[in-house]
């Protein structure tokens, strides 16, 4: 994992530019510390351009695995690999990829995957699929390589079924652990209680729990994104609403959680059509500029519209700690800062995925910063594998 570290400018009347197109903000902010009060964002003062775009062909098998449900990504530095993690699929078990992607300052030329790697559970065997009942199953959604020693960390969205008949509950608490670049299980990290499975309307949601992962920019930590609020902070998002997540930051050595904050996830962006049918936006992942700021990744689909891909800056130099708050609704705190970097709507792109990946790749010649993007096709016909690279002008030291 790459992260870079400088200083971008802030402002609150700010201009960016975009794949040529420029755009002018000044938006108010809610009152700070208000749960259940997400605020339209300001611009963040960022110079990006669109490098280009490869859709992966449909049916490209590696190591007998089909290639799809793509929902992380990462860069190691060291080797010039990608590590890809697929979540739970019918198509195999939870399984990531090593590939090399064909990127330069003028465009994304291919991607050719390497291998594929089943991941491992505790007792060395491979999971199962994550329908079944069974106390360890898996749902990957992010995936990162450790610069310290090469090794993988990867985050799992547990389960949570709760028969309305009274039956027994499902319950697998969301994870993050570490393995080896052969799929072996290494570690894992402890959770909060507030980030543990209930039967109760608390806890996370299913589907709604870890979707980002990154190491800090010192790598001594680890910190993850909820895709979704918990049941005691509030109700998901909503056309008119935003909703409250959580961002978890943990000691990478001894895997203990340290601190946490409140991240204000956004209202529905576009509503669907017809108003009455299926929408949902969320945190998909979470990217380490420096010490205090980080890139956060949100996405959003409506039926009728299709997919709104974000991605915000924040700033967590100011927020509340709210590691040992069981409930954020109702209460006060100051979430973290918030100011909006892209939106994919903008972009001068063949189409707009569900774009759930995004990493640091390589530097070009021109002294640009890429960075990469990879949407999960869940396996549908007129889904695509859609890898978005785009340059960042801006002087980022890293």
């Amino acid at each position: 994992m790459n992260s870079p570290n400088g200083h971008l400018r802030h402002t609150v009347r700010s201009l960016v530019t975009v794949g040529g197109l420029t755009g002018l903000a000044l938006v108010s902010a809610a009152a700070p510390g208000v749960a259940g009060l997400p605020a339209a964002s300001e611009r963040a003062d960022w110079d990006l351009r669109v490098v280009g775009e490869y859709v992966v062909p449909k049916g490209v098998i590696v190591d007998g695995s089909s290639v799809g449900e793509l929902s992380g990504l990462d860069y190691d530095t060291r080797t010039g690999d990608w590590f890809l993690i697929a979540d739970d699929s019918t198509e195999g078990p939870p399984r990531f990829y090593r590939a090399r992607i064909d990127i330069d300052q003028d465009g994304v030329h291919g991607v050719d995957f390497v291998e594929s790697v089943d991941i491992r559970r505790t007792d060395g065997t491979l999971f199962p699929p994550a329908s079944d009942d069974d106390p360890e199953v898996a749902d990957p959604e992010a995936i990162r390589v450790d610069p310290a020693n090469g090794m993988l960390w990867w985050a799992s969205e547990g389960k949570r079924v709760v028969p309305s008949d009274g039956g027994e509950p499902q319950l697998v608490d969301p994870w993050v652990r570490q393995m080896s670049q052969t799929g072996r299980h290494i570690r894992q990290t402890s959770q909060p209680e507030t980030l543990r499975m209930s039967p109760d309307q608390e806890g996370p949601r299913h589907n709604l729990t870890f979707e980002g992962l990154d190491l800090t920019a010192d790598g001594r930590e680890l910190v993850t994104a909820m895709e979704g609020p918990l049941y005691q902070d509030g109700g998901v998002p909503t056309v008119d609403e935003g909703a409250i997540g959580r961002l978890t930051w943990y000691n990478k050595r001894t895997g203990v959680p340290v601190r946490q904050h409140a991240y204000e996830i956004g209202p529905i962006p576009v509503p669907p059509v017809p108003s009455d049918a299926f929408a949902d936006n969320g945190v998909t992942e979470i990217l380490t500029i420096d010490e205090h700021r980080y890139l956060v990744l949100e996405r959003s689909f409506a039926v009728g519209v299709g997919n709104n891909i974000r991605v915000y800056e924040i700033d967590v130099s100011d927020a509340t700690d709210v590691l040992n708050r069981h409930r954020l609704a109702d209460s006060r705190y100051q979430p973290v800062d918030k100011k909006l970097v892209v939106d994919f709507a903008d972009l001068d792109l063949s189409r707009v995925d569900n774009i759930e990946g995004m990493s640091w790749g390589p530097d070009f010649a021109t002294g640009e910063h890429s960075l990469v993007f990879v949407s999960d096709d869940n396996f549908n016909d007129s889904q695509v594998t859609q890898v978005i690279a785009l340059a960042v002008r801006n002087d980022l030291a890293r």
